[in-house]
């Protein structure tokens, strides 16, 4: 893979059922799924958390929505994960949504049994108190920026803006360094999915998943 800012390629690569996955992490409440923009991130979230009943998704993105790239990592503290934490139904809503006029909030109820935050920044350094596990999903750079531009319309100035944000906040954070599993995100629409090396000292079932 063509992998930028020092972020090591984390293969040679095991096959798993996506049915694994959850267990395998130690059956977290609070996992983060970070990667690169259109690296394979939501649809792997899609597909895990059609294997846990009941779980929520919060997205990055809605968090951020006409906020700041990746600024707004206060905004999912005090707004969404410090609440659950608590043991209280999260229904937040982000400023940029009063003021703009969007309707709804982004929802978690207390009971679920996993909240999964997804998107770019969701492994931040800042987050580690809260979260119980990070997956990060890694893809070929040129395969990412294809998928971008194909969700985002072919728009390239906004994706060379958005990548011009990305690269640097991801080499400073390094969030791959603290990945439990990393998950090759070329091809995450099957049913088995591509598992590599996360940190050392990973509980039994991930060193399984590793071999």
């Amino acid at each position: 893979m063509d992998l930028p800012d020092g972020e090591p390629d984390c293969g040679p690569w095991r096959a798993v059922a996506v049915t694994e996955l959850y267990a395998a992490l130690g059956h977290p409440r609070v996992l983060a799924v970070d990667g690169r923009s259109g690296s394979g991130k939501s649809t792997l979230v899609d597909r895990l958390v059609a294997t846990v009943p009941g779980a929520a998704v919060v997205h990055t993105d809605d968090v951020a929505w006409h906020h700041d790239f990746f600024d707004w990592a206060g905004l999912l503290l005090d707004g969404v994960l410090w609440p659950w934490r608590a043991g209280r139904d999260v229904a937040y809503r982000p400023p940029a949504w009063d003021a703009r006029g969007r309707p709804g909030a982004i929802t978690v109820p207390s009971g679920a049994p996993l909240l999964v935050v997804e998107g770019v920044g969701a492994g931040r350094r800042a987050f580690a108190p809260y979260l119980d596990a990070l997956v990060w999903v890694q893809t070929d750079r040129a395969v990412a920026t294809r998928r971008g531009l194909e969700r985002d319309g072919g728009d390239v100035a906004f994706w060379d803006e958005w990548e011009a944000r990305e690269r640097p906040f991801l080499a400073a954070d390094r969030p791959w360094d603290r990945a439990a599993l990393v998950v090759n995100g070329q091809d995450v629409r099957n049913e088995l999915v591509e598992v590599g090396r996360g940190v050392p000292g990973l509980p039994a079932e991930l060193r399984r998943l590793e071999r």
